[in-house]
């Protein structure tokens, strides 16, 4: 398994006869000379900018110098594939309209602009110089003391040598001592290089390159095709509904119709029998097909909206009902569907399982949002994880960014409750 950091690497056995050191090393060599030049160029803008702001021309240069971390940070991601194989995606937002003005005022009113521009300048100001240091005490020193015995060979015409300045070698010996311990430095130096160029690389995935850094995009865009499922999952609904409504239902009724009609005409007899045992199985399968038409999608519903579709719900319930519903328009199909089916199995499991007299369905659009409430006055003790089916409901209402509470304590009353934000679509007048 190939290493994909400069940590796991340095983990693994053969690091030193690997190219991560050498990684490290070039990604903080390359740190010392960006942070250099970063520092000159953020100065040079901001100086120049201050000077010509009092005739106007220094204002977009300060505007650059406010933007000078963007290019800081797409460098530094590029950097990181030195130290760090990982994408190193970027967390900008692309505008809402084309131009430089709506470019412009984008990235100005980002956090992740000025994260990097306080990255850029904690990169110009404190770590190019650590950069430089580390490279400089782990790799320089230790290959000036490997060598020892070249200089002694060369400039010390095979008598003296400095070590690192300080020291004076003599004897070849000793010179050659010194490059072995040089060497030993050299080694302690690669896991140095690597310890820096982690850190580094940590740091700069935390502020400018976060692992995780289009999570939020990613979620975004989550919800928004969960809610473009349930929307596609609501049209295919009504397509079904659609079909057997004017497809299938209109062949049942014309065939109920045939049926009794050759029913009237046939003399009495086993004929007659036959014919009026066969309109009488017409008749059950037409209704069961309008419950099936109603339960994938009640036409009431898509005409006339939730209100309508709740009041025709309560008639058909076996429990009485009282609804008192305040909406002064239509809501989004996938919210009015969503709200519907919950009172439909509220409904339904109220009949079955609770013993109640009476429920009722209260409810209005209020601040945005939807809100809902089922009570009944039976036994209570009801619970959604239960076969009741309102588990997959609250997914159902949880992807519209809504809630679904339930409470039941034994002894009742039982209250289901209901909210989703939603936005009217249509204002009755």
């Amino acid at each position: 398994m190939h290493p994909r950091n400069v940590w796991q690497a340095m983990s693994a056995p053969g690091f030193l006869l690997s190219a991560w050191p050498w990684r490290a090393a070039a990604y903080l060599v390359t740190g010392a000379v960006a942070g250099a030049v970063t520092l000159v160029g953020i100065v040079a803008a901001a100086a120049a900018g201050g000077v010509l702001a009092v005739v106007v021309v220094g204002l977009p240069l300060l505007a650059l110098t406010a933007l000078a971390g963007i290019p800081v940070a797409q460098v530094e991601r590029h950097r990181l594939r030195l130290v760090d194989r990982d994408p190193a995606p970027g967390r900008h937002r692309q505008p809402t309209a084309a131009g430089p003005w709506a470019w412009l005022t984008t990235r100005l009113r980002e956090r992740a602009t000025w994260r990097e521009l306080g990255y850029a300048l904690l990169f110009a100001g404190l770590l190019w110089p650590v950069d430089a240091l580390v490279v400089t005490t782990a790799l320089a020193l230790p290959l000036s003391t490997v060598a020892t015995p070249l200089l002694m060979a060369t400039v010390g015409e095979g008598e003296e040598a400095k070590v690192l300045k300080q020291w004076t070698v003599t004897t070849w010996p000793t010179a050659f001592g010194m490059a072995v311990l040089g060497l030993l430095l050299l080694a302690l130096g690669a896991y140095a290089l690597g310890l820096a160029a982690g850190a580094r690389a940590e740091l700069t995935r935390v502020l400018v390159a976060p692992r995780d850094g289009d999570l939020g995009a990613r979620v975004v865009e989550l919800t928004r095709s969960r809610v473009r499922l349930v929307d596609a999952f609501e049209a295919e609904r009504r397509r079904i509904e659609r079909d057997l409504h004017d497809g299938a239902q209109q062949r049942l009724v014309a065939l109920t119709m045939a049926l009794g009609l050759a029913r009237l005409d046939a003399p009495p007899g086993p004929l007659a029998d036959q014919l009026a045992k066969a309109h009488g199985e017409a008749g059950k399968a037409l209704e069961e097909l309008r419950e099936l038409i109603r339960g994938i999608h009640p036409k009431v519903l898509a005409d006339y909206g939730l209100k309508a579709a709740v009041d025709d719900a309560a008639d058909r319930s076996l429990v009485p009902v009282d609804v008192r519903l305040e909406l002064s328009g239509r809501l989004p199909r996938a919210v009015e569907a969503a709200a519907y089916f919950v009172v439909c199995e509220a409904l339904a499991n109220t009949a079955r399982h609770s013993g109640a007299d009476r429920a009722e369905v209260t409810g209005g659009h209020r601040g945005g949002r939807l809100f809902l409430e089922i009570r009944d006055d039976g036994r209570g003790g009801a619970e959604a994880g239960e076969g009741s089916g309102l588990t997959g409901l609250a997914d159902r209402v949880s992807v519209l960014g809504g809630k679904l509470s339930l409470s039941s304590p034994p002894g009742g009353p039982t209250l289901l409750r209901v909210e989703i934000p939603c936005e009217w679509t249509e204002r009755f007048a």
